[in-house]
């Protein structure tokens, strides 16, 4: 049977702009018939996969996200290298072909553009080299790739990235990776109302004697929420994405893990440095079916004390559902900043710890 490691996180942002829509302001979500502030999924992987705290604990095992691959990893070595313009132009749209569809602009203002494909795709570190490899047997031989070279540059060999979080190639499906690992998008808990921040530039080398007003005006949006973040991982599933390699798995799970304690989105960070950790962690491990416990927050906390009223709900709902479904995890690890005792474990923990637990 399928083992699952489910994570469930309270992480509390004072007022901030994680995420924003395409008019600027705080993603949002209604839930329960009330508004609340949001961070999407693909903000929190990105995130999280970019993350210094990420790429440290897995170098070398990190896979790339570009449409760049023809024009960064081929064309522009090659021209350095000496090699004609025509023929780096070549090889690198041959090269960049076997991972999707190149773009076809006639009316491009920079030519090399038609290098990119139209699609991001996620290459892996393996797939990498190989191009890497190649590019530098074409520089040394002043020539473009042939088939059998292009046919090898696929590799079943993944990164940890594409192991967690997949990858789909319209053009090959042969290479498609099932994600391995479930982000739900966090929700505030509580009813939210997004307000506006009106701010001023002013100009330094202004004398006011002519003008005492500011050179900028503007406005931005922001909100504060604690957020419930639900990530479920199903470890067989990993571990065949990584090839079998049981220490690599239990190094990425590691990672993931304190990274989505400790790293937080980056949107306008600058402005309101809006960084956090996790106040509260429940890592649950077992083969029973998944299942996220944010019913513990349709109706939106209220009160003085959000953030205990929140771990109370979060933990009582998890009772609920093992008095209803029975034990629905084989063990429980529970991280709590906060003085509250919990209802799920005896004593709760620190990181060290719940990665311990999760390393298992």
């Amino acid at each position: 049977m399928t083992t699952f490691l489910q994570l469930h996180l309270l992480t509390a942002y004072p007022p901030s702009n994680l995420n924003r829509d395409d008019t600027g302001r705080p993603k949002t979500a209604r839930m329960g018939g009330f508004e609340r502030l949001r961070v999407s999924s693909q903000s929190l992987k990105r995130a999280w996969r970019t993350s210094d705290t990420f790429s440290s604990s897995l170098a070398g095992e990190i896979g790339t996200r570009t449409r760049r691959i023809g024009r960064d990893y081929v064309y522009d070595p090659m021209v350095k290298a000496g090699i004609a313009e025509k023929l780096a132009m070549s090889a690198a749209g041959k090269i960049a072909e076997r991972f999707g569809k190149l773009k076809s602009d006639k009316n491009a203002k920079n030519p090399l553009s038609n290098l990119d494909i139209e699609q991001l795709v996620h290459i892996s570190h393996h797939e990498k080299e190989l191009i890497e490899q190649l590019v530098a047997t074409l520089i040394a031989e002043k020539r473009e790739p042939n088939d059998d070279e292009l046919n090898l540059l696929r590799k079943q060999d993944r990164s940890v990235d594409i192991a967690l979080f997949g990858r789909m190639l319209a053009s090959e499906p042969g290479f498609n990776v099932e994600a391995a690992c479930q982000v739900a998008h966090a929700l505030g808990v509580s009813a939210v109302t997004v307000e506006d921040d009106f701010f001023t530039a002013v100009d330094d080398l202004n004398k006011k004697e002519e003008d005492a007003g500011s050179a900028h005006m503007g406005e931005q949006g922001f909100a504060s929420a604690l957020f419930y973040t639900y990530i479920c991982i199903s470890r067989d599933l990993l571990l065949e994405n990584l090839g079998g390699d049981e220490e690599l798995m239990k190094r990425t799970l590691a990672a993931l893990a304190k990274t989505a304690l400790t790293v937080s989105p980056g949107g306008k960070q600058n402005s309101f440095a809006s960084r956090a950790y996790a106040t509260y962690a429940l890592a649950e491990s077992g083969d029973k079916q998944p299942r996220s416990l944010s019913v513990a927050f349709f109706q939106p906390v209220r009160g003085d004390n959000q953030v205990q009223q929140a771990i109370e709900r979060l933990e009582q709902q998890c009772l609920r559902f093992d008095d209803a479904y029975g034990e629905c995890a084989q063990s429980r690890y529970v991280l709590n900043v906060e003085p509250v005792k919990s209802e799920l474990v005896k004593e709760t923990g620190s990181l060290s710890g719940l990665l311990d637990f999760i390393c298992q």
